[in-house]
């Protein structure tokens, strides 16, 4: 009992630290010198009609819009449906790009059989996928989790192979005069040496994910953020569409929040990162 009491305070602390320190982020006094004063331009031009409502609305109309939708629209399921398929994906990305990166930085003959291969592949941009997802896979969660996957694979795999690669000799000259085999160098050099750019790259992988979250939505599927917004763009309903962009730009900023509290409790040499 008294154990769980503990990892219950531990639990608690931690959390207490992770929403200061976000909140702290956002809400900076410099930060809300420059956000202050454009929602407020935000706000008066759509009412004083510089600019068309319509096109433009204004905030207190987003709000409103934001209301009727979390309450009346259940628009918190499709929030809640879309993250289910986000992590499936970027976690899919996540467990293949980072040990298949590990692998290409630290041996050189995996190196020349696959980073050629995925070179090749990288650079079709993600949403060129859709076509061939689509008749491989058909409609479904099947080709929302691959194209959220192959949208956040390659910046993970990139990063860490780059990170992998480019580890000081020293460190694995040191380690091996003492001893340490080839797996103990993986786990306890190549990984700990490349942490802060396989934390950026997952950061890179989130954004993308998102991405490509919005297209597979769009293009499959009659539920989550990404038809809810291509829904309101067929319906031309701007203050829904705005709803749907402050809620994805709401989650991801989230996350990068959550890997950055990560990082910080993980590289402690990193003291500053945030």
């Amino acid at each position: 009992m008294t154990n769980t009491r503990g990892t219950i305070r531990v639990v608690l602390r931690e959390l207490g630290y992770f929403f200061k320190g976000a909140a702290l982020n956002i809400f900076s006094w410099e930060f809300l010198t420059v956000l202050i004063p454009l929602v407020a331009l935000w706000e008066l031009l759509p009412q004083l009609g510089v600019v068309p409502r319509t096109l433009i609305p204004p905030p207190s109309d987003v709000i409103v819009t934001a209301w009727d939708l979390f309450v009346h629209q259940g628009f918190i399921h499709d929030i809640i449906n879309s993250m289910g398929k986000f992590f499936l994906g970027l976690g899919i990305a996540i467990v293949t790009a980072i040990p298949l990166g590990i692998l290409m930085g630290w041996n050189i003959a995996i190196r020349k059989r696959t980073l050629s291969l995925f070179q090749l592949l990288a650079p079709i941009p993600p949403p060129a996928w859709v076509p061939i997802t689509i008749i491989l896979f058909g409609i479904g969660l099947p080709m929302q989790t691959f194209l959220i996957f192959i949208g956040a694979f390659y910046p993970i795999l990139f990063n860490t192979y780059q990170a992998v690669k480019d580890t000081d000799s020293r460190y694995l000259a040191s380690a091996r005069m003492f001893g340490a085999s080839e797996f103990t160098l993986i786990v306890r050099v190549y990984f700990w040496h490349a942490l802060g750019a396989l934390i950026m790259s997952v950061k890179t992988g989130v954004a993308m994910g998102l991405v490509m979250l919005v297209i597979a939505e769009m293009y499959g599927g009659r539920t989550g953020i990404g038809f809810v917004l291509n829904e309101a763009k067929d319906y031309f309903q701007i203050p829904k569409m705005m709803v749907c962009m402050i809620t994805l730009g709401g989650i991801g900023w989230f996350l990068i929040e959550v890997l950055k509290f990560i990082e910080l409790k993980l590289a402690v040499w990193k003291g500053g990162a945030r």
